[in-house]
């Protein structure tokens, strides 16, 4: 990865504070943006200006918390959520129950095929591959399923089902991130190095893409092929995965745009595709069509609210992207150098100045630490942290009233977990 944004962690200390947050008792702590004092806003540009100081120039955190401070806030919002958590340790530790049977399931069925070494080298796959999924997406799954199915048939072997069915949406995720790593050229992921990076993968990892992705239809088939919903549960996987394909496809080719064509309908195209679809609207819809919902409103209802999360998330992803420290985020940023249609850089269009679209039409997509800085400069002179601090308590409220108004027959609490998740990062 390039070279400024290995020392990122010192640049983006000089834009956004380590903010803790009460939510339920528990601190969180996420990147939240500062009030921009003038103080602070030549600090800022002493890291950002290319060639005014050292690049060896380093802030510790101890003089970083000194100069900023670490405050508390109270979010009103997430204070009025008082129930029981539900992605609680029990619940992920009966999730993770269910991962060894996935395992070993897959690893039998690669071996029916009279090859030994091509099930070893499936299962290492799935280990490492499966360990870079949060296995929070495939929990809201489960959740859903129990929010709303009937308790009496709330048993022991439907409740493996449901978790069964989650895992198989983590294998969908994790054959969906391999092939997007490779893509992107990313070089980490959740803090590990990225699977086609490792001695002995190379591009051999799009093969192995191809069967975590077959592989969770055989699970399909093994296990739910006698439900009524077998049919509705393959049509959800089949559609989601050419729906969040052709957002990857999108994605690829707005990177090969100048920055001054982004505008927001074109992003929210993108994320409805590649992000709404795949991570929240597939969860919940296969937990509804698990537990039996066939009230056609109940699904209307759900997926408008999905649609907005899904583009609450990706805005709060592009945000940490390059505001993130990376030790938290677990992946270096790379949005500015890839040329990314991200939240910020058409936020950016909408606010620039001509002479700023001409630095940003020079500068951004560019693999040269010098310009990426300057992209960085633009963005601290139009307070994009506080742009986006603005727009996170808008959406974040918007979405909480559509949770709470609507009908009791959708899943308001696994809706309002996951808005939650998402609000401390915990979803990613």
């Amino acid at each position: 990865m390039f070279s400024l944004l290995r020392n990122y962690p010192q640049i983006q200390a000089t834009i956004a504070c380590s903010t803790v947050i009460k939510c339920g008792g528990v601190n969180h702590q996420i990147s939240k943006p500062i009030s921009h004092t003038k103080r602070a806003m030549s600090l800022r540009q002493d890291v950002l200006a290319p060639g005014r100081h050292s690049t060896k120039q380093t802030f510790s955190s101890k003089a970083q918390q000194n100069y900023f401070g670490t405050r508390i806030r109270e979010i009103s919002t997430l204070e009025r959520h008082n129930g029981r958590a539900l992605m609680s340790e029990e619940e992920m530790s009966n999730f993770m129950a269910v991962y060894p049977d996935i395992l070993n399931e897959l690893t039998e069925i690669a071996e029916r095929y009279k090859s030994e070494e091509a099930a070893a080298w499936f299962r290492k796959s799935l280990e490492y591959n499966l360990s870079l999924t949060n296995n929070k997406n495939g929990l809201i799954t489960v959740l859903t399923y129990k929010s709303l199915a009937n308790s009496e048939v709330l048993n022991a072997e439907n409740l493996k089902l449901a978790r069964i069915l989650g895992w198989c949406f983590e294998m969908m995720i994790c054959f969906i991130l391999i092939t997007d790593d490779i893509v992107d050229r990313s070089t980490t992921r959740r803090g590990k190095i990225c699977w086609h990076h490792l001695d002995g993968v190379g591009l051999s990892a799009i093969n192995d893409a191809l069967l975590i992705e077959n592989g969770l239809y055989e699970l399909l088939h093994k296990h739910f092929r006698h439900l009524d919903c077998y049919a509705d549960l393959l049509e959800l996987f089949q559609q989601n995965i050419f729906k969040c394909i052709c957002g990857q496809t999108l994605d690829i080719l707005l990177t090969k745009r100048n920055v001054t064509t982004f505008n927001m309908n074109t992003y929210k195209s993108l994320v409805l595709n590649k992000t709404s679809c795949h991570f929240f609207y597939l969860p919940i819809f296969l937990g509804l069509h698990l537990a039996g919902v066939r009230d056609p409103e109940v699904f209307k209802e759900s997926e408008a609210i999905i649609y907005d999360l899904g583009n609450y998330f990706q805005a709060k992803n592009d945000f940490l992207d390059v505001f993130g420290n990376p030790e938290i985020t677990g992946k270096i940023g790379s949005d500015i150098q890839s040329n990314k249609c991200s939240w910020l850089a058409v936020k950016c269009m909408e606010h620039a100045s001509e002479e700023q679209k001409a630095v940003m039409a020079e500068c951004y997509g560019q693999n040269d630490p010098e310009k990426v800085a300057r992209v960085l400069q633009v963005y601290q002179e139009l307070n994009m942290p506080s742009l986006h601090a603005k727009y996170e308590e808008e959406k974040y409220n918007r979405i909480l009233r559509n949770i709470q108004q609507a009908s009791d027959a959708a899943p308001k609490d696994v809706l309002l977990e996951v808005l939650n998740q998402i609000y401390v990062r915990e979803i990613k």
